[in-house]
């Protein structure tokens, strides 16, 4: 989605930013993309929970609304809310009706470029519990992207996995150090190979090379599906229409 409300690069229209979301989410319906996700990341700089002011919540509940009223049901709906706002996310997708959240700091703590992050397994469990919210999802980064784990660095990714599920995390996600950077391919075999929930992976996925990770939950793709892979940028509908053909081959040949 675009720039929120009440953020530094808004552009003082709120109806444009619905209907965008909503043009995006159907693009993506008619591609036959499995799952769709709402993230403010054009709310640059971000913020920790402490500074999140109402009107982002507010007007990601309602886009989050509008975007799950033009979905197919069976295409899953979730929310992200950055930085790290994820109480904030739940509450979103309870009342609009979504199906996950992806979360980071769940565990181990990290720092990232808007802060420090702590972890938050157990009051986020806790708050979905408050909210009767057990059927929402909680899909959890480990060791994530744009961020320092100097302070974790003698837990390692399988380790930091481990956690995640014993915390009871529904599905872990693995990221390359950036935006766009892929998963280290050896990483991700040893960690899928050893989890028992769910493993994601969560960026730098891109035509040429799903096939390192078809064994994968999930993909998520992002700017690979923007025009010149740039994630700020429009959707490249012959870019999401040659992934899903490609992907589609691949999995026939499983």
């Amino acid at each position: 989605m675009r720039t929120d409300q009440g953020t530094p690069l808004y552009s003082g229209n709120t109806k444009k930013i619905i209907s965008n979301a909503i043009k995006e989410a159907i693009i993506y319906s008619e591609y036959n993309i499995d799952g769709i996700l709402v993230e403010n990341m054009h709310d640059i700089p971000y913020v920790r929970p402490k500074d999140l002011t109402p009107e982002t919540t507010a007007i990601m509940t309602r886009i989050c609304t509008e975007v799950r009223k033009v979905l197919p049901e069976n295409i899953p709906c979730g929310i992200q809310i950055l930085a790290g706002c994820n109480k904030e996310a739940i509450a979103v997708a309870k009342a609009a009706n979504l199906q996950f959240i992806r979360a980071e700091g769940f565990v181990f703590s990290h720092i990232a470029d808007e802060g420090f992050t702590d972890a938050c397994a157990g009051s986020l469990l806790r708050y979905r519990k408050q909210i009767d919210a057990d059927d929402i999802l909680i899909l959890a980064d480990i060791k994530k992207k744009h961020s320092s784990h100097a302070i974790t660095s003698d837990v390692s990714l399988s380790e930091t996995a481990k956690a995640a599920k014993f915390f009871l995390a529904d599905g872990i996600i693995l990221t390359g150090i950036t935006t766009g950077d892929p998963v280290n391919v050896s990483e991700f075999t040893e960690i899928k190979q050893n989890s028992e929930i769910p493993v994601l992976i969560g960026s730098g996925v891109t035509k040429n090379n799903i096939k390192d990770y078809l064994s994968s939950d999930a993909v998520i793709v992002g700017s690979h599906f923007k025009i010149s892979e740039t994630w700020e940028n429009r959707i490249d509908k012959e870019k999401v229409s040659s992934f899903m053909e490609k992907l589609k081959v691949l999995q026939n040949l499983q």
